[in-house]
């Protein structure tokens, strides 16, 4: 008896716990009968549903990112971008979701990545690089997120933001701008390394020459100097001569002998009886 019993309980119980499911605060489901939708937006909260037959799927309703990798896009002047962009989006009506997408997320999250690149692809199509660089950026971004909102409202998807990342040009395209950038700061630095060459000849020429008229000038002024200490020193000679003739030889004789024998070890060989020794022999008389 009390094995029927305890039987009894445990298929209660299961049965019990088959009947019975919750939905959390951030979900949103669906009640299938054999594959068939019953009942669709099943509000937060405890619910009953008959066991074997109807079964739940459930759908997280919060906000959700679809960061797609970047892609390449032509501009209309046929140059490359690359363009990173990111999509948030939401379960609105969760019937159409089950029913176009199987409830699937990441179908649902190829099917938005790929319109959002045909209208990035179209909007890129229609603008140059220095108009998608620019400020409509935003206004690329509201046009795509208006077009993708029409086709994803029939997936019971809600577009809430679509955003440009980041806009850069392909990397062989980025290597030869910077190339030409390259290649233009080196002939910028060129230049100005030749106009300082050609600034620096200049001041040391100009330098040399102003040297040159220095020495000259000072050169011209010693030579006028000296020619009046000469002029100066020969008219004081001269009128030393003309006061005391005798007196003036007998001065530069003295002078003379001095310079020729102030070392005791020189020898000259000279006939005393040449006028330069003319005042020694005056003296012995």
């Amino acid at each position: 008896m009390k094995a029927v019993l305890g039987i009894l309980g445990a298929a209660v119980l299961f049965v019990g716990s088959n009947s019975v499911y919750v939905v959390n605060q951030w979900e949103t489901g669906v009640v299938l009968r054999l594959g068939e939708i019953v009942k669709a937006d099943v509000e937060p909260g405890l619910h009953f549903k008959m066991p074997f037959i109807n079964n739940v799927r459930k759908f997280d309703s919060r906000l959700q990112t679809l960061d797609a990798s970047p892609e390449r896009y032509l501009t209309s002047e046929q140059k490359n971008l690359v363009v990173d962009s990111f999509v948030k989006w939401r379960i609105v009506d969760v019937e159409k979701f089950y029913t176009t997408m199987n409830g699937d997320n990441r179908q649902a999250g190829m099917k938005l990545g790929q319109i959002v690149k045909d209208g990035l692809r179209a909007e890129f199509g229609n603008r140059t690089v220095k108009e998608v660089i620019s400020a409509e950026r935003v206004e690329i971004a509201q046009k795509i997120k208006t077009s993708t909102a029409v086709a994803a409202s029939s997936f019971g998807i809600k577009i809430e933001d679509v955003r440009i990342k980041r806009i850069d040009l392909a990397q062989e395209v980025s290597e030869s701008v910077y190339r030409r950038m390259e290649s233009e700061r080196n002939r910028v630095a060129k230049d100005l390394r030749s106009k300082g060459s050609e600034a620096a000849e200049k001041i040391r020429a100009d330098a040399d020459r102003q040297r040159v008229v220095i020495l000259a000038d000072a050169y011209s002024e010693a030579e006028i100097l000296r020619g009046k200490g000469d002029a100066k020193a020969a008219e004081i000679y001269a009128d030393a001569y003309n006061r005391d003739a005798e007196f003036y030889s007998f001065y530069h004789s003295i002078n003379a002998y001095k310079a020729s024998f102030k070392d005791k070890s020189d020898i000259m060989l000279v006939d005393p009886k040449s006028d330069f020794f003319k005042y020694f022999n005056q003296s012995s008389q």
